[in-house]
This record gives C-alpha cells, sequence and structure tokens, in this order.
C-alpha cells in the first residue's frame, strides 16, 4: 500500500476572502478548478441534508505543481466556530517556515489576522534556535510562523 499526504482543510465563514488573505500573505497559488458540490453524493458523504460545498484548492509555497494543498471550503449550512485555542486537543494550527518572523508576523496582522502571542526564540538541547510565535486568520484559524537558525 502506497500511501502520500495530500491536504489539510480550512472549513470557511468566507472561502474566497479566507483564500485571498492565505494568497497575499503566504503566496500560496489557486490549484484550477474552484469546487462546488452539492447533492445526494454530498450529502451522504458528509452526513448533511441538502448541503452544498463551494470552495478551492491552494498550492503551499515551497512545493511544486504535485505537492499538499491547503483546501479552503465553504459548507452551506454552516456551525458557529468553536473557539481553539493553542492547547486544544487536535489539530490546532498551521506552520508556515518565514524568513522573517517579525515581518510576517506584520503582514498577517496588516491583512486582517490577530495576535496571540509574542515573538520568542527556544533553544533546542542541540543548540538549533527557532524564533516563532502564533497568529490567526481572519477566521480565528491558528497560525505559526517560524524560523530556524544555528
Amino acid at each position: 500500500m502506497k500511501i502520500k499526504y495530500v491536504h489539510t482543510n480550512i472549513v470557511a465563514k468566507n472561502w474566497q476572502r479566507l483564500a485571498d488573505f492565505y494568497i497575499k500573505v503566504f503566496g500560496c497559488t489557486i490549484v484550477p478548478p474552484v469546487r462546488h458540490y452539492k447533492g445526494k453524493n454530498l450529502e451522504s458523504a458528509v452526513n448533511i441534508k441538502s448541503v452544498t460545498l463551494n470552495g478551492v484548492h491552494l498550492r503551499l509555497p515551497g512545493y511544486n505543481k504535485i505537492g499538499p494543498t491547503l483546501e479552503i471550503y465553504s459548507y452551506n449550512p454552516s456551525l458557529k466556530k468553536q473557539n481553539c485555542k493553542v492547547n486544544t486537543p487536535g489539530i490546532t494550527h498551521l506552520a508556515f517556515e518565514v524568513s522573517d518572523v517579525q515581518k510576517a508576523y506584520k503582514k498577517v496582522i496588516e491583512s486582517g489576522g490577530r495576535k496571540v502571542g509574542k515573538i520568542i526564540t527556544l533553544k533546542r538541547t542541540d543548540g538549533k534556535k527557532v524564533t516563532w510565535c502564533y497568529v490567526k486568520d481572519p477566521e480565528g484559524n491558528m497560525i505559526e510562523l517560524q524560523k530556524w537558525n544555528k
């Protein structure tokens, strides 16, 4: 059996606006086509009556045409988002390696994102250092910005 990681999904209130944020801030690119799904097969797969699903896949920065994607979809109907914190069990954040954490932090905030904590540097037992912070995208999804140094 062959296994390959394919994508991570974010369910968005507004998939177009959230996709635009990831394109503008992180340089993601759209992988056509834009998706629009409805009907009995979708209802059976997600176990929600009269549901529609719309969105797009974004190529993540640093990967070629066959690399993993960030899938951003909106469901109708949708539920209210639960408030996720950094220590909430389950998948809590996406991480991007950046050349300048402070600049990336500023770009996230200027583009509608929010602060979570401060930018810090931690040293591992092998001497490597990582400078990082958490921020949130415009819909409250957690993002880690990180830069590794020797």
